[in-house]
């Protein structure tokens, strides 16, 4: 009989997510939080944090290339970002493929699971020596504190609100990426399932709406994590998600880009919500 993985995450106490593996290639207690490596029956390698499933090699596309790419296109001109959080290394992988990025700065306040992924995940960690980036082991709270007016796109690659990621879901945070972001900045947030997490969403675009003029929520989908899907907040102070999509996508020829789920016409559809969700989360409805 196969052995299964099954994730134990509070926040989601009516289901759970099982994975089959055959065996365990790594872990350790970091001094925060508990690191895992499996090697999985179906979905390859897969990382997890506090035995919460954070990304497998099968499926870790559809989280990686939605959190990067539509921000990036998004934006006019995204020349520096910042990554908060994004230790195995997909975002930035995802991000330095812009040729409009000129600087990222990763934000990641565990280095060892930076060094975990540079060995065990080498398709995501990949590009973590690029020229592009700078590395940094700190709080991505006290970061975005410390440097204002910097950034054109801010993407906070995090983990569940819990632990050490529970205060890059409140409005200090929020209010804080604000004043860390240019004059036509966006910030893009990892915001949980539209289903099983609404309250939590909608709390995230509560706090969002005191500071940027456009809000909005998209989805992605991740087989692998509870519900099968997962999405992200969108927070703007100048651009819509669309007005800069076409001439940006047609900037980076992204036919040689390796793309797996990230297309222009997925950037549009991740932003159309089921009624009653769109009703409840109060943004606006996308014509496509």
């Amino acid at each position: 009989m196969a052995e299964w993985f099954v994730e134990k995450l509070n926040m989601a106490q009516h289901i759970k997510t099982q994975i089959s593996i055959k065996e365990k290639l790594y872990e350790e207690k970091s001094p925060y939080q508990h690191i895992a490596i499996y090697e999985t029956t179906g979905f390859g390698k897969m990382l997890t944090l506090d035995d919460v499933i954070m990304c497998t090699e099968k499926d870790e596309f559809g989280y990686h290339e939605m959190i990067a790419h539509v921000p990036l296109f998004a934006h006019n001109n995204p020349e520096n970002v910042l990554v908060i959080g994004g230790g195995d290394g997909g975002t930035v992988r995802e991000v330095v493929k812009h040729s409009a990025v000129k600087h990222v700065d990763m934000c990641e306040i565990d280095e060892r699971v930076v060094e975990v992924a540079k060995k065990y995940l080498p398709t995501m960690s990949n590009q973590l020596s690029n020229p592009k980036v700078s590395l940094h082991f700190q709080d991505g709270f006290q970061w975005v504190k410390d440097h204002k007016n910097q950034y054109d796109v801010i993407i906070v690659d995090s983990s569940d609100p819990v632990g050490p990621a529970e205060v890059l879901f409140k409005e200090e945070f929020i209010r804080c990426c604000y004043e860390s972001l240019k004059e036509n900045g966006i910030l893009v947030n990892q915001a949980e399932h539209m289903l099983m997490f609404t309250d939590i969403i909608k709390e995230m675009l509560d706090y969002g709406r005191k500071y940027f003029p456009i809000q909005y929520y998209y989805n992605t989908l991740v087989p692998t994590y509870p519900g099968g899907f997962i999405g992200f907040t969108f927070f703007s102070k100048k651009f819509t998600p669309f007005e800069n999509l076409a001439q940006r996508i047609e900037q980076e020829k992204i036919d040689n880009w390796n793309l797996q789920y990230y297309t222009k016409e997925m950037h549009k559809a991740s932003f159309t919500l089921p009624k009653a969700i769109q009703k409840e989360l109060k943004t606006p409805v996308i014509s496509l």
